[in-house]
Parts: C-alpha cells; sequence; structure tokens
C-alpha cells in the first residue's frame, strides 16, 4: 500500500518519533494537576484583568461544587453560549470536574438554532451572556424543555471593579440565575468523580454546511492524544509560554487553543471579539505573546493594519493559521512582518479533536502545505469514488485518517456516524470531505473541500487553487469561488467569483476591475477554470469562526 511506507517520518523533527506513549490520564485531571503545579502563573489576561491558575482551581471547584449539589454530573451536558472570557475556562474545568460534558453554542446562532442544538445535545445546564439571553435564549426558552439552569453572565462580569452581576429574568419552568453568584456562593469542595477515558468530555457541533449541525462526540481519551500529541510537536513548556488566538472557543478550533493553553500552563490573552483588529493590536503589544494563533481571515485583516506591521514580534515562536486555506502570498507576507519560519499551517476538523496534521518546528516548512501528519497517526488519499483505493503520491483524492484523536461518533445520528467512520482493514478512519494530495516528502495540501468542488464540463475545479491565484491581484481584498448552476448542461456548473475591493481599488469601476480580474484569470487559469460570472461585495461573509461562508454565498 503506497500511504503505508508513512513517506512523512522522513519530514518529521529530530526527536519526534512515529508513535507517542500518551498519558493515560483524563482531560480533566490533565487540567487539575496544571493549576496545582502552577497556582501563581496567570491563566488569562482579560480587559486589563488577570485569572491565575490557584484562581481558576478555586472557580472551578466552586462551580463543580454547585453543578453537583443541584444533581448534575456524569451524563449531563452544559452548554456554554460565551465570547471568549475567563468565565468560558471556569465553566470549562469546573463542568468536567462534576463528571459532566462541555457543549459550545454559536454566539451568532438564531434562536431556532440553539433550540435545536439544545435539545440535540440534551443540555440541562446553560451557561449564557446576558445579552445572548434576552435575544436568543428568551425567544425559545419554551422550545427547550431539558433545559432545567440558565446561567448568565456579562462580558465585565471578571473586572475587578464589578460589584453586580446580570440576573437574567424569570423563566416558567427553569432556575435562572447569576453566573457568578452560582459559582461564589457554592464551597469549593468538587465531588470526586471518576471519569473514564471514553466517557465523552466536548460534544461539538459541525457547521452544518451539508444539513442540519452534528455533534461530535470527543471524549477525555480524544483530547488527551490530541493535546499531548501537539504539545510533543511544537515543544511547548509548561508553564513558559503566552497565547494569543482570536479562534472563539465555542468553536472546535478555539476549545482546543484553549484546552492546550491550560494544560500547559500557558497565560492566555483572551480576545472577546475577534475582528477588534485594534483591541488585538494593543494586547500584542502589551503581552508580547510567544504564540499567535488565527484563522486566516484575521491574519489578513491584521495584515491591513500599520499598527500590526510596526510590533515588536521577537518573543513570537510561532504563528499558527488552520481551518481555512491560507493565500501563499499572504502567508508569505505574514512571515516577511513576524519573522522568518515562524508560520505553521494546520489541518483538522472538528472530528478529530481537531488536528491531523501539523507543519513542522524545526525542519523546512512548506508554505501552502498544511504539514504532516501528527505522531500515532495513520493516513491516507483515496479515490473519491470508491473511499478506499489509494491513489498515487501528488494526486488528488479524499484525504482519511486513523488515530487516537478521532472521535467517537456523532451524537444521535448513527447513520451519519456510519458514513464517516469506517472500518478498513481492522482500524476506523475518518473520511474527511477534503479532498487534497501528499507530496514526495510527505506534506499535505488540502485543494478543497469535497462540497465546494466546482465541476465545469466534466472537469474539476478547485476553489481554492483558483482563489490562491486570483489573490494575487491587487484589486482583490478578499474573495470567494462557488459554482451556480448552469441551465444549458445540467451535469455542468458555471465558476461564480465574489470580490471584496481593496482599498486601492476602491474608486474603480466595478466594470474595469472586472475586465481586470478577467484577463488576469485567462492568463493564469485553465480555461475551464476562468470565472464566468463575477459579483462585487462590500463584505465576504465569514462565519462565526472567520472561514469564508460559501453556504451564505450560494444562497
Amino acid at each position: 500500500m503506497i500511504y503505508d511506507s508513512k513517506q512523512w517520518l522522513k519530514s518529521y523533527d529530530p526527536g519526534i518519533p512515529e508513535n507517542l506513549d500518551i498519558p493515560d490520564i483524563s482531560l480533566k485531571d490533565y487540567l487539575v494537576q496544571s493549576c496545582k503545579d502552577f497556582p501563581d502563573r496567570i491563566a488569562a489576561n482579560y480587559l486589563g484583568s488577570t485569572l491565575s491558575y490557584a484562581e481558576l482551581l478555586e472557580k472551578s471547584g466552586r462551580f463543580a461544587t454547585a453543578l453537583a449539589a443541584k444533581g448534575y454530573g456524569k451524563g449531563d451536558v452544559v452548554a456554554v453560549c460565551m465570547p471568549n472570557t475567563p468565565q468560558y475556562l471556569i465553566c470549562i474545568v469546573g463542568a468536567l470536574r462534576a463528571g459532566c460534558a462541555v457543549s459550545g453554542l454559536a454566539p451568532l446562532l438564531m434562536p431556532d438554532e440553539i433550540a435545536y442544538q439544545l435539545n440535540d445535545c440534551g443540555a440541562k445546564v446553560v451557561l449564557m451572556l446576558d445579552l445572548l439571553f434576552t435575544a436568543k435564549f428568551l425567544p425559545v426558552a419554551d422550545q427547550v424543555p431539558k433545559v432545567e439552569t440558565v446561567l448568565v453572565t456579562g462580558v465585565f462580569d471578571p473586572l475587578p471593579s464589578t460589584t453586580e452581576y446580570p440576573q437574567g429574568q424569570p423563566i416558567d419552568g427553569k432556575t435562572v440565575v447569576s453566573f457568578y453568584g452560582f459559582v461564589l456562593e457554592a464551597q469549593d469542595n468538587p465531588p470526586e468523580v471518576k471519569t473514564d477515558l471514553s466517557d465523552p468530555c466536548y460534544l461539538q457541533y459541525t457547521g452544518g454546511t451539508t444539513g442540519p449541525p452534528k455533534g461530535a462526540v470527543l471524549t477525555h481519551s480524544n483530547m488527551v492524544s490530541n493535546v499531548y500529541q501537539f504539545e510533543k510537536w511544537l515543544g511547548m513548556e509548561h508553564g513558559k509560554e503566552v497565547w494569543l488566538s482570536g479562534f472563539p472557543m465555542f468553536h472546535q478550533a478555539g476549545l482546543f487553543v484553549c484546552t492546550c493553553g491550560m494544560a500547559y500552563a500557558a497565560t492566555q490573552c483572551l480576545i472577546p471579539d475577534p475582528r477588534n483588529v485594534e483591541h488585538i493590536v494593543g494586547e500584542l503589544d502589551k503581552y508580547r505573546p510567544t504564540f499567535l494563533i488565527n484563522v486566516p481571515s484575521l491574519f489578513l485583516m491584521l495584515l491591513a493594519n500599520e499598527k500590526f506591521r510596526k510590533l515588536d514580534f521577537s518573543n513570537v515562536r510561532y504563528c499558527m493559521s488552520g481551518a481555512a486555506p491560507f493565500p501563499v502570498d499572504a502567508a508569505n507576507d505574514l512571515e516577511s512582518v513576524v519573522g522568518a519560519n515562524k508560520m505553521v499551517e494546520v489541518w483538522g476538523m472538528t472530528e478529530t479533536s481537531p488536528l491531523i496534521t501539523v507543519n513542522p518546528a524545526i525542519n523546512q516548512a512548506k508554505i501552502g502545505s498544511v504539514g504532516l501528519p501528527l505522531p500515532n497517526t495513520k493516513f491516507r488519499v483515496v479515490d473519491l469514488a470508491d473511499g478506499w483505493t489509494e491513489v498515487p503520491m501528488g494526486q488528488e483524492g479524499e484525504l482519511i485518517c486513523s488515530g487516537p484523536q478521532v472521535m467517537k461518533g456523532y451524537l444521535n445520528k448513527p447513520g451519519e456516524t456510519a458514513n464517516a467512520l469506517r472500518e478498513h482493514e481492522g482500524d476506523i478512519w475518518m473520511h474527511t470531505g477534503d479532498v487534497g494530495k501528499m507530496d514526495d516528502d510527505g506534506f499535505v495540501y488540502v485543494v478543497d473541500r469535497a462540497k465546494d468542488m466546482i465541476i465545469v464540463g466534466g472537469y474539476k475545479v478547485f476553489s481554492s487553487e483558483v482563489e490562491d491565484k486570483l489573490y494575487k491581484h491587487p484589486a482583490i481584498e478578499m474573495c470567494a469561488l462557488v459554482g451556480v448552476h448552469n441551465p444549458e448542461r445540467p451535469d455542468s456548473e458555471i465558476v461564480k467569483l465574489f470580490i471584496q475591493k481593496s482599498a486601492a481599488y476602491a474608486d474603480t469601476p466595478n466594470e474595469k476591475i472586472q475586465e481586470e480580474i478577467s484577463a488576469w484569470a485567462k492568463e493564469k487559469l485553465a480555461p475551464y477554470k476562468v470565472p464566468k460570472l463575477y459579483e462585487f461585495v462590500d463584505a465576504i461573509p465569514l462565519t462565526s469562526v472567520g472561514k469564508v461562508n460559501k453556504k451564505a454565498l450560494r444562497v
């Protein structure tokens, strides 16, 4: 078999083995031990305030005690609808200490979408920002019968100057109280809960781009495995790192970053609003982090900010990007700002905790590649039609993997689980739905999501490949390529390009820009890849995590 030779091992950094001896410990115990080992270390910087690991241990203990006092424990779910705040960290650690699982709710969801997810995961407890409680929860409160307790909190609650906390408003049949009141009124006497490694710790929902969102069941073993893989891969030093990430914690990427930060006793600079570039630049200047983690669209916004370009990045060890393809020219531009060989692209998905591949930390990374399969991970590129026949190295196919970070399954969806997790040769393989390839050095390139691939007259057009080339045109600030129905050929699509103009071309007529880009595309691309339809938009729509929202563009 082509990929059984594990070509990627030759590109591993020195000292990285094919397989790691992953600790036999629950995520709950992993995080609690980190708090105990580094009590004086700052766990979070937030709007000028701090939370130490001793305080995180104490407040999470109180939260676990309060949950247990109301009868919540193993088998129960605590849902969190919050931006990145200290409350999120306290909730994660406290819920796990009580034996509960945690499920993130995106604040941008509409009320009926929130009701769907709460009912699907069976959450009994919800932690929610006060503004979201009023706008998103109250309209559907009578539609979520399993929710018993709603904990309300505000963005300024963690600040020392805050003395009164939002209380929400009463709801028949439910307990609605202040989160900090719930926590501070309890003793720091958490229950002794025996956690099995196969127990769910996170129930994280996919974006729902191909139907209703699905809850990926991630176990304590899944998360500890991925946290440990990442730690050894990048040589993370416990109690010494300072992280800044714009990834929201309700998304698996942000939840993983947050979890890793706590596991390594890193200081995390929490960003409640990742679109507030000025605030991020100020935090970068003030705290001088060692590790930056963002979605490509946020890095692009930062690169457009002159203050960002003038910052001192000498402390930065790595700039990590994931969740979407990073235009090659932009990645090179980022390295020119933060320093050479600091860019680390990664790839994964909610269902894999999330990381599958990461670029090397010491050996030369390949800009445009998402890196090498992590230790303990089996990897193949297979035929898109049959899902198992291996394709030659360098040829596109579906990317599939098997490893300890692969989810247990989708909650309450056996059919979807059977389609994603398939047994081959005695191993369970995650069929990612991503199209990509592997080069002779074992580096993986994600070409497209299978659902974003465009078929033109029988030819496959990979949208990310075309977008990457179009980004070189100075008129394009952001762009997105989609396939639309071809009324003349039902078996074919028409390539359509959405364009957000750059500031330099703000006064140039759209017709002129379209002519330039069309001529540019005809020089750079095969004829079937050249966009035939163009639409200019004020802003390319983004998902809650900052990915381009192609589902919205197709409507």
